[in-house]
């Protein structure tokens, strides 16, 4: 073979190499029980555009399980997560939510009671439990600023504090033995997304 035709066919080869490194590997489908916190908030992550689709629907527990279930069904996906709350939907729906979800091979990163506990993680270790007001009053102390809910600028403003949010996250499931979700206040496996997606980060 010429010499010129085996340089190509190296280039061509390392060409292909280089792209397979940096398709990604997996596919995320990320369903929010709110319509803008929590999808704002996923969507700051700085992941290609191919791996993450994201849906804010505005409903509750069980509404947002049914949904998960509906898209994973019409498309492919390797990893499927509902986002919602505890707030004050009853204890039965909460827990059928999770059994559902549970059936359909769909993890779930929930925040007990709000997703803004979350948030407050990333500065301090919490146990004890929080209306939704205090959480707003709380971040807005240690923000420094007015903690506005359905920010879009809430990922970067605390990105640096994400590793002690993890670390705290992990330490508060650990205080609970066994775990129950529907009762575990406060509680979160938001950290457990953040992870995951974290893999992907470019």
């Amino acid at each position: 073979m010429p010499r010129s035709q085996v340089f190509t066919a190296r280039r061509r080869s390392y060409s292909d190499r280089v792209i397979e490194t940096r398709e990604p590997k997996e596919r995320f489908l990320i369903v929010c029980e709110g319509a803008k916190t929590e999808p704002n908030y996923f969507r700051n992550f700085r992941v290609p555009k191919n791996v993450v689709e994201i849906h804010g629907i505005g409903d509750n527990t069980l509404g947002v399980v049914e949904e998960a279930i509906r898209l994973k069904n019409n498309e492919k996906y390797d990893q499927v997560w509902c986002v919602f709350d505890r707030d004050s939907f009853p204890a039965a729906r909460f827990n059928v939510a999770f059994t559902l979800a549970t059936e359909n091979d769909i993890e779930i990163a929930y925040s007990n009671e709000a997703f803004e506990l979350w948030y407050l993680l990333h500065f301090n270790y919490y146990d004890s439990g929080m209306s939704r007001k205090q959480y707003g009053n709380k971040l807005t102390e240690l923000l420094g600023f007015k903690y506005e809910k359905n920010s879009d600028s809430i990922y970067d403003e605390i990105l640096d504090k994400q590793p002690a949010a993890i670390k705290n996250a992990k330490r508060l499931l650990e205080t609970y033995n066994p775990q129950n979700p529907e009762r575990d206040n406060p509680s979160t496996k938001v950290h457990l997304l953040v992870v995951e997606l974290n893999k992907f980060i470019s």
